[in-house]
């Protein structure tokens, strides 16, 4: 087993400059951050309009260190195969090749992409910062909005759908990983990009990133709501290898510890003000019921 990453032992190289145009408490930043870390010098970047591109700059102003080719909303794994073609072209084999795209530039609009890539094998990690919105359009509701958030297409009851499963989808394709990954735990998506590194054909992560301006909260907060969202079981971490899926990190502990609830993680956010009681009651009984599933799951086979 790979040894586990440490502030001690993390790497030092910066390849995102100190400024930045990301919101104060951008739980992106911290993962972008911490995610090219992981990434290293030797990668291209594929990056779809998002709130992203505003935290890199516009040119020629640039926050990262890293050559980044920057796409329409759809074509973010297009744009990635491209670059591999041209890298093996040049008989390139060794570059590592990154699509970043927020959840509407993968759960929607760049679905189709995303899924064709994967069905062709392409070489490549996708990463999905996932804040739960268009937060860079204005606040819209995305697939990956959860069910009840006030947005500005939503604002009177919340969204009435339920949040789309992404990795779901994905794992769907048989791929041979896939991760989720916290911004508020950022040692474990170091973890996993790295893991991701080292295997080939398609990978993908997703990332569960606290957005203060979008969920309403004070920016100080970012990475309390997102260890809370962790804490309280509605966001689980876990690699999908090959099919056979291991709760990771903070959430294999929680196998065997009581999980805070629910209400703790929606009260502190002012898109689920307009939540009853009764709701957020079957939110819990939801995520119990997952919980009752994963526990099944982790108990040892009976002896014959």
């Amino acid at each position: 087993m790979a040894e586990k990453t440490t502030i001690l032992n993390l790497m030092e190289d910066e390849l995102v400059h100190p400024g930045n145009r990301a919101c104060a408490g951008c739980g992106l930043s911290i993962a972008y951050r911490i995610g090219l870390k992981a990434l290293g010098r030797d990668t291209i970047l594929v990056v779809p309009p998002s709130c992203l591109t505003v935290l890199q700059g516009l040119y020629p102003i640039a926050a990262t260190q890293l050559p980044c080719l920057n796409v329409t909303f759809a074509s973010t794994a297009a744009g990635a195969t491209g670059i591999l073609g041209a890298l093996r072209a040049r008989k390139n084999d060794s570059t590592t090749v990154a699509a970043w795209a927020g959840d509407g530039g993968t759960s929607d609009i760049g679905l189709q992409a995303l899924s064709g890539a994967c069905e062709r094998g392409e070489n490549f990690i996708f990463i999905c910062y996932d804040n739960e919105a268009y937060m860079n359009t204005g606040i819209q509701r995305s697939g990956t909005t959860p069910q009840g958030a006030l947005t500005t297409t939503t604002p009177i009851s919340g969204k009435k759908q339920k949040k789309k499963n992404v990795p779901a989808v994905i794992a769907a394709h048989d791929i041979p990983y896939v991760a989720t990954a916290s911004a508020a735990y950022p040692l474990d998506l170091y973890d996993k990009i790295c893991k991701a590194k080292t295997i080939s054909g398609p990978k993908y992560i997703h990332i569960h990133t606290p957005c203060p301006s979008g969920w309403g909260f004070n920016p100080r907060y970012s990475v309390k709501i997102g260890r809370l969202a962790v804490e309280c079981g509605l966001y689980e971490l876990y690699e999908n290898i090959g099919g056979r899926v291991e709760l990771s990190g903070p959430s294999s502990r929680l196998l065997n510890k009581k999980r805070r609830p629910v209400s703790e993680y929606l009260e502190l956010q002012t898109r689920f003000r307009g939540l009853t009681e009764t709701k957020i009651e079957e939110l819990q009984q939801e995520v119990d019921r997952k919980w009752e599933t994963y526990q099944r799951e982790d108990e040892p086979e009976p002896l014959q």
